[in-house]
């Protein structure tokens, strides 16, 4: 670039940087082509001062120009602890002037969950999950396009957004393929750590190249010298303010402004004075020019950076304990001073007040330069403004942290507020600052434990270990009452589940237990020892599990949800054991009301957690009672997606729905939800209960589907193979991960995966034939090399299949012990097995049993039949098997 540029002075952060304005124009360009075009994210940093914003504001100016519609929004060093504060800042433009109804339309199903985080909408009455809400923001961008294409969005100093922001942020660049919106965003680098230097690093990896922006050159710096001060500013004067400013565009703005106001020569004499000029703009140099301007002008300019956002003459007088002719003349004073300024028209935001910092440099100088008591003061004067403003406890939150601890009651009322407030739209983060900050006050002792309650409560979904030193602390002290105790010690217990504290967990619900008198909350506390038990699959049960948990189920009736639970526990615990069916689903059916389940027990409900209704929807369906099962299933994934739930509580119910496709068999179905569940567990994170049971289940499909190296990737991919996780996982992933290596060849390898399945469901006393299916698999391995244990294998499944009772697992059973009979007698097993399996649900298993007995019986008629099913379940290497077969007959 030449020192020629006319309009230098007005743009000197736009020096130099043809090629960051040309790769803007080409990304906005390639956004216009059509909606169908994808999106795509431009990502500079750079150090304080190099230009970031002002190349976020030509970029906003190129895009409008060019009939773009462009949203611009900023982080703030003092802001960061807001949630949804920047993404806030961004949407709300666009969707503000529109009628309730007409956002409704916009936002669609995603009204009730994101427009609370955009504050838009009040909250519902339960607590959203924060992943949910999270995708609710991405899906308004994307419902957004269709009303604003082609939309540039544009975030600046994104390394001071807020935790929600940066995971909603990371998510939208991920999905960009999908929609056509082009992102452009500015950080400093070095500035985050920890999980929000996570997010920026994963934002600039979708990004097109990154672009670091450079400083300015001596010619550059020369050439806006001149354009600045005059022409005849000579080159060892431009060359002293290259050296002095570095080549950094504010610094040197601001440097050549100070030039110009004191009159100084532009010539080499006089560049000796450039260092102390260029000292009284930064740091302790412009803390003294602040207090030159006199103490009100100093208040005014305190108490702008308390309030950081939505400066106003009115609301800093208050702060500032000024007039408002005084703080108008203050205003007018740092306003000259170049300290304050209006807000830039091309990026003002919504409530952006009257006036804004220069320069984020500035806004920090001057808010660390506060003495501490001070700014602790006007933290509190600030949260009472916000407060009677009627915005809230949550947006008077930020102050209210910062105040100094002082045992008053009435601000940890308010924490204790804002806690809910944030919860209420998805930030549980925020929820916790709150409460953390409200036990440092402290609080009351019969205060101080409910804190810790709720605080456990709070970091249930987001922290796990905080949730249970949190709790523990709330049961070691006095004040809750009974109810909360016994909510308490379920919580804990189902937190240390998960953190495989199996022992634990029990210890602390028997610890409980043993205080109670016998009613709904013990028995509450009973039922999760036995649930957590029951569904713990790292070691043997206790001999008295089963005995226990039967003697209890007997003496209820149902008439409240502890009973109920006791009931779909004894139903589980005797659907995996193999006793009885139709005594199990008589179980199971006395735990509902009327054929549903009871208020309090449903999907979303905290009480008693997903675990309990998932043991009684997949007790149905091995009890051959699919339709019961695959309504639980899909109540589940309905009310999940209504309600915005799409971490790991949504991934588990698609899961749950593929394996009701899987058993009925809807293998196609089946694989298109276990998908679906695989990409939202990886979101939640892999070695967790449900990624297991994602993956096992979808191994499983893809194996009598007959796509055996897609089963093998999979496995492979997700690391499908010992170690096996201590909870429990249906179907039995030995038994599953055995048929595999015999699928692949492994012959070896699977029959020593079976016998593993077989030692570790008989120590839990799992004889269920149809949720473990290593008996059939391993018969029909020994067949050939130890027919007398494969035959002895096969009469077990078939007695442990006629206890059960199921018309799958007897089909079953007998198609086993079939393939291992010749002549007659296996013709007559088939025959019967064909019966069984054509009267259960199992289609697959049916086309299966026709397809073999065709075989047996060199039947083309049905074999026929055989294809005909397995055709339409899906089943390629079936029909595959069907049709050779068919060929050799002619």
């Amino acid at each position: 670039m030449t020192e020629a540029r006319p309009d230098a002075a007005a743009s000197a952060s736009l020096w130099e940087r043809e090629a960051e304005i040309t790769a803007i124009k080409e990304a906005i360009d390639e956004l216009r082509v059509d909606q169908a075009s994808p999106g795509s994210v431009l990502v500079f940093d750079g150090e304080a001062g190099v230009g970031k914003t002002a190349l976020l504001t030509e970029a906003r100016r190129i895009a409008e120009e060019r009939g773009c519609t462009a949203w611009y929004a900023r982080g703030g060093e003092t802001v960061t602890s807001v949630p949804f504060n920047v993404v806030r800042q961004l949407l709300q433009p666009g969707l503000l002037g529109l009628m309730e109804e007409e956002t409704r339309e916009y936002l669609g199903d995603w009204y009730d969950i994101a427009g609370p985080a955009l504050g838009l909408a009040e909250p519902g009455a339960r607590q959203p999950d924060p992943q949910g809400v999270c995708d609710g923001l991405v899906a308004a961008v994307n419902r957004l396009v269709r009303r604003a294409w082609p939309l540039v969005l544009l975030i600046d100093d994104v390394h001071w957004a807020d935790q929600e922001t940066l995971q909603w942020l990371s998510a939208l660049v991920g999905r960009l393929s999908e929609m056509c919106v082009l992102v452009v965003v500015a950080y400093r680098p070095g500035e985050a750590t920890g999980e929000r230097a996570e997010h920026l690093a994963g934002i600039a990896a979708k990004a097109r190249p990154v672009t670091t922006l450079s400083a300015l050159t001596p010619v550059a710096t020369a050439g806006l010298t001149r354009a600045t001060v005059g022409r005849h500013a000579d080159d060892p004067f431009c060359r002293e303010v290259w050296a002095v400013t570095g080549g950094n565009a504010y610094n040197t703005v601001e440097l050549l402004a100070k030039v110009k106001d004191s009159g100084l020569d532009p010539v080499e004499d006089s560049a000796a004075e450039l260092r102390a000029l260029n000292r009284s703009a930064r740091g302790h140099g412009l803390v003294a020019r602040l207090e030159e301007l006199g103490v009100e002008a100093t208040r005014f300019a305190w108490a702008a950076a308390i309030l950081h956002t939505g400066i106003t003459v009115e609301i800093v007088a208050r702060l500032a304990s000024l007039s408002l002719a005084r703080a108008r003349l203050c205003a007018e004073l740092l306003t000259s001073a170049r300290i304050l300024t209006e807000p830039d028209p091309a990026n003002r935001q919504v409530d952006a007040g009257d006036l804004e910092f220069v320069h984020p440099l500035i806004a920090t100088a001057v808010y660390d330069s506060i003495p501490p008591g001070i700014r602790t003061a006007f933290h509190g004067v600030a949260a009472t403004a916000v407060t009677e403003s009627g915005r809230g406890a949550a947006a008077a939150s930020r102050h209210l942290i910062e105040v100094h601890p002082d045992g008053e009651a009435d601000l940890v009322e308010q924490l204790r507020a804002a806690a809910k407030e944030h919860l209420a739209v998805g930030a549980p983060d925020a929820a916790r600052r709150c409460l953390e900050r409200a036990l440092k006050e402290p609080p009351l002792p019969d205060v101080r434990v409910r804190v810790l309650y709720e605080l456990g409560c709070a970091t249930l979904l987001t922290s796990p270990a905080t949730t249970v030193t949190y709790l523990r602390s709330a049961l070691a002290e006095p004040g809750l009452d009974n109810a909360e105790r016994v909510d308490a010690v379920f919580r804990l217990s189902q937190v240390l589940v998960h953190n495989d504290q199996l022992d634990e967990a029990v210890r602390t619900v028997d610890a409980e237990i043993a205080r109670l008198d016998p009613g709904p909350a013990r028995m509450r506390l009973q039922a999760a020892r036995y649930m957590w038990e029951g569904v713990h699959a790292g070691e043997e049960l206790p001999p008295t599990h089963s005995q226990e948990l039967a003697a209890l189920a007997a003496t209820c009736t149902g008439r409240d949800n502890s009973e109920r639970a006791m009931l779909i526990l004894r139903g589980f615990d005797a659907m995996t054991r193999g006793e009885n069916a139709e005594e199990v689903v008589e179980l199971c059916d006395r735990a509902l009301v009327n054929g549903r389940l009871a208020p309090g027990l449903g999907w979303t409900d905290s009480e008693w957690g997903i675990e309990l209704l998932l043991m009684l929807a997949s007790t149905y369906a091995y009890a051959d009672r699919l339709d019961r099962a695959e309504s639980l299933y899909t109540e589940a994934l309905r009310t999940y997606e209504s309600d915005g739930w799409s971490g790991g509580h949504l991934a588990l119910a698609h899961a749950y729905v593929g394996l009701g496709h899987r058993m009925r068999g809807r293998l196609r179905d089946a694989e298109a939800s276990l998908r679906k569940s695989l990409v939202l567990a990886e979101r939640v994170g892999r070695g967790l209960p449900l990624y297991w049971t994602t993956t096992c289940n979808l191994v499983d499909t893809l194996l009598v589907r007959g796509h055996v190296e897609e089963a093998w990737q999979v496995a492979e991919q997700y690391n499908f193979a010992p170690p096996y996780p201590s909870t429990l996982v249906l179907p039995e992933p030995r038994s599953v991960r055995g048929r595999l290596l015999l699928a692949v060849g492994r012959t070896k390898e699977g029959i020593n995966e079976l016998e593993a399945a077989e030692k570790a469901t008989a120590a839990r006393g799992h004889h269920n034939t149809v949720s473990a299916t290593w008996g059939g698999a391993l018969a029909r391995a020994l067949a050939t090399e130890d027919p007398r244990r494969a035959a002895e294998l096969a009469a077990s499944v078939r007695r442990r299949a006629e206890r059960f009772g199921t018309d799958t697992a007897i089909g079953e059973a007998l198609r086993v012990e079939a393939a291992l009979a010749t002549g007659r007698n296996a013709v007559s097993l088939y025959t019967q097995a064909v019966a069984y399996l054509a009267a259960s649900p199992a289609a697959y298993e049916h086309a299966a049993a026709r397809v073999e007995y065709g075989t047996a019986i060199r039947s083309v008629s049905e074999l026929n039949r055989g294809l005909t099913l397995a055709e339409s379940c899906g089943a390629d290497g079936l029909a595959r098997q069907a049709r050779e077969a068919i060929d050799r007959l002619g």
